[in-house]
Parts: C-alpha cells; sequence; structure tokens
C-alpha cells in the first residue's frame, strides 16, 4: 500500500499540465478592456451572451440550470496570456501604489490565466440548433473563452461573516450627468437595439473605472461600450458624459 502511494504521489507530480476545452464564447457589451469593471455584479446594466460550442451546445447540457437565479463562469484571460504573469502586482482598491501577491488579488496576470465570476443568469435560450445563455452583471471581455459553468448555491457559496480585504467596492460619490447630445442618442439607441445603454453608461461611470495613476493628472476619458464611443470629463461636482457615437467597421458614424 505504501509502495502505491508513493507512485501515485510521483504521478501527480510529473503531471504539471492539464488541458482544457472551451465550451464557449462571450458576446459582451465590452468590446475593450478599458472601464470593464473591477468585479462582477458591479454594473448590473453590463450584459453579455455565452454562446455555447458544439458539441456543448446541447439542450440536455443545460437542462434545470434555469432553476438557479446566478452562475459560475470560469474563463481565460485571453488578451493577457501573450503578457505572461507577474508575482506581486499593484490592485486598484490599493490606488495602484501599494503590491500584493498574485495569489493575493484577482489580476489577469496570472500563472494560468483563469478567471472566475458568478453572473445572473437571465435566460437560457435553444433557437436553430444553437444554445446561449443571456447573462447580466458581467465583468467579462467580448470574445472571452469559457471553459466552464456551475450554478451558484446561495446556501454555501454565500459567507455572510467574510471579509473583503483591501477590497472595498465603494461608488463614486459624484452624480452622473449627460449633455442633451447624448442623452437623445441614449433615447434613440435603446428604441433602435433594446439596449438600456443609459443607464449602463451612468453605472460604469459610477464605478470610477479610471485607472489609479490617471486620477488626478486628466481629466477626459472615453470607452467603447458595445458599438458606441462615449467621453466624458471628472468635473468638481459630477461626471459628464459630453458625446455618444457609433462606430461601423472601426469608423464613427456620423
Amino acid at each position: 500500500m505504501g509502495d502505491r502511494q508513493q507512485r501515485m504521489e510521483e504521478g501527480q507530480l510529473r503531471q504539471s499540465e492539464f488541458g482544457v476545452r472551451v465550451i464557449g464564447v462571450i458576446r459582451s457589451c465590452f468590446t475593450e478592456k478599458f472601464g470593464i469593471p473591477r468585479q462582477p455584479g458591479m454594473v448590473r446594466a453590463a450584459t453579455a451572451r455565452l454562446e455555447l460550442l458544439p458539441p456543448f451546445n446541447r439542450e440536455e447540457m443545460v437542462r434545470g440550470l434555469t432553476q438557479f437565479s446566478h452562475i459560475w463562469i470560469h474563463f481565460v484571460f485571453h488578451e493577457t496570456v501573450v503578457e505572461g504573469w507577474k508575482p506581486t502586482v499593484r490592485p486598484p482598491w490599493l490606488g495602484g501604489r501599494k503590491r500584493v501577491g498574485v495569489f493575493a488579488s484577482r489580476s489577469p496576470h496570472r500563472p494560468n490565466h483563469l478567471g472566475l465570476s458568478v453572473v445572473r443568469l437571465d435566460a437560457v435560450v435553444h433557437r436553430e440548433g444553437k444554445t446561449w445563455l443571456e447573462l447580466s452583471g458581467i465583468d467579462l471581455l467580448d470574445g472571452t473563452p469559457v471553459i466552464d459553468i456551475k450554478p451558484y448555491i446561495p446556501y454555501s457559496d454565500c459567507i455572510a461573516e467574510a471579509s473583503g480585504g483591501y477590497a472595498h467596492g465603494r461608488q463614486a460619490e459624484l452624480p452622473v450627468v449627460f449633455d442633451a447630445g447624448p442623452a437623445e442618442f441614449c433615447s434613440r439607441y435603446r428604441e433602435e437595439t433594446g439596449r438600456d445603454i443609459l443607464l449602463l453608461i451612468e453605472e460604469m461611470i459610477q464605478h470610477d473605472p479610471r485607472p489609479a495613476s490617471q486620477k488626478g493628472s486628466k481629466n477626459r476619458f472615453g470607452m467603447l461600450l458595445w458599438d458606441v464611443n462615449i467621453r466624458w470629463s471628472v468635473e468638481p461636482d459630477c461626471f459628464r458624459v459630453e458625446e455618444c457615437r457609433q462606430i461601423a467597421d472601426g469608423n464613427l458614424v456620423s
């Protein structure tokens, strides 16, 4: 029995790499990395579609999933793989000045570039031989590869006495104000697409997506949500949305 246990342990040590299969791809409102919420659930209006890939798009593979309001998404930080990993990082909650170990953070620059998010499951759709999940409260970049899905179970996954450490999650105190042009654009865009982009912009800016290094040194910012380019500024008493313009094939629509 001792020899068998030793052989098993030696085999486990040699097994230093494991293969995973991509089961789906995220189609998200976040088409660039800037501005993506630091955690899931922070921006409820942030939506995405998880398109399941064959052979994982069969109806029986998600049977019973609609009984759960939220799910865990296991994914790959695909755009940071080429950047490698770092043993220490500067979390935004610490102002980008103090370093902590990578395993004491949720940085994408990890040895295996794996991420984990809990998101709201709004619907499971089967149509024309395809299966996808409609999600909200997401923090996932468009094109993110997904490697697993699990139901969120409140009685075991929610720990009331847990400590959040340095990740306080506080919102900015300034209100978000829309100029007349952007407000009109958002109303028209919602009528045409069904997407409540005004609420999405408001929630995004309220959580202050500015990099810590740029606070105080820059007061105008831009971000891309779906196919809309947004320009906004920081004023003493508010965040001001100054411009919203739709783009097509990488070009602004006049």
